[in-house]
């Protein structure tokens, strides 16, 4: 990602974006805001709305990435409406498609049902295509219960996700899972990333699944800037590992999550890509979209200023 791309359609974004959303002056970036500001539609997804309104209610709140769900593309197209109408949407807002979140049955050993996950795989990378998006997520869907998975198979695996990929220029970003057996850690998704062979591989972390799966934060740094497709961004109160759940997700700064290091570990090693708030907390699925938006904006900014 062009790191002064990033920072000028936030500008745009944020001029508009808070002061809508709030009655504000925007605040202007600082020094240490080098990052991209995306929303995965997860973090308002119990409020039922629809796609073109999550992308209005994030632009509002200046964020200049969304990450929307497969699923919101196909009931956008059910309804009669345009892919072509809404990546125009989303350009006008001064936005960018950063990924789109997608549980393909690219990994499984059962031959049938993996080749119908590649076969769903490539018609999802044709709507990425359609909305502008470089990036398809690629968690272990299908391998989350049963015996732990070759480290080889699942490398040819993704070899083979990462080749259809290479033919619509969209590249699978392989997503880190801690609930899962397979692709529990980030040690295991880079081996498997880098054992695949692929010129496209690319990695998709989680904070929040750093933490389930085990994985030491710090060994973000050891990463490439360009391994990482796009970090999702939580934090999580002081719950054991064992037993924390996706809903226990809460905006970043109100938990425990090394943030500030993370963040400062990723500027070191010149990552300039997004930021994408993703939550799934049944508490803020209650409350006012936009207020649950502009809310996450200003904490994720917070701590991204103070990681300088």
């Amino acid at each position: 990602m062009d790191s002064s791309l990033t920072r000028r359609t936030f500008l745009t974004a944020a001029g508009v974006g808070f002061g809508a959303a709030c009655g504000l002056a925007a605040e202007p970036l600082s020094p240490a805001e080098t990052f991209g500001y995306c929303l995965n539609t997860s973090t308002i997804r119990g409020q039922k709305l629809p796609l073109v309104q999550e992308i209005e209610i994030a632009a509002r709140a200046g964020f200049t990435g969304i990450e929307p769900w497969v699923s919101e593309i196909d009931e956008h197209v059910r309804s009669g409406k345009s892919l072509k109408d809404l990546a125009k949407l989303i350009r006008d807002r001064g936005m960018v498609v950063a990924d789109v979140i997608a549980f393909a049955e690219w990994i499984v050993d059962d031959a049938s049902r993996r080749r119908k996950g590649l076969e769903e795989a490539k018609r999802i990378m044709g709507l990425c295509q359609e909305i502008g998006s470089p990036h398809l997520a690629a968690p272990p869907q299908g391998a989350r219960e049963g015996p732990k998975l070759d480290t080889g198979r699942m490398a040819e695996r993704y070899a083979e996700l990462c080749k259809i990929g290479a033919s619509m220029a969209v590249a699978p970003a392989l997503e880190v899972w801690g609930f899962s057996p397979n692709v529990t850690r980030l040690g295991e998704a880079t081996m498997i990333a880098m054992e695949s062979g692929a010129r496209n591989a690319c990695l998709l972390p989680d904070v929040y699944h750093l933490y389930k799966g085990g994985t030491d934060p710090n060994a973000l740094r050891l990463l490439n800037k360009d391994a990482i497709a796009i970090l999702h961004v939580n934090d999580y109160p002081a719950i054991d590992r064992a037993k924390i759940t996706d809903a226990q997700r809460v905006y970043p700064g109100d938990g425990m999550a090394p943030l500030k290091q993370i963040f400062r570990d990723l500027r070191a090693i010149g990552y300039t890509g997004m930021l994408s708030l993703e939550l799934f907390n049944r508490d803020y699925w209650q409350r006012d979209a936009l207020a649950v938006t502009v809310t996450g904006m200003e904490k994720l900014r917070a701590i991204v200023r103070a990681s300088a």
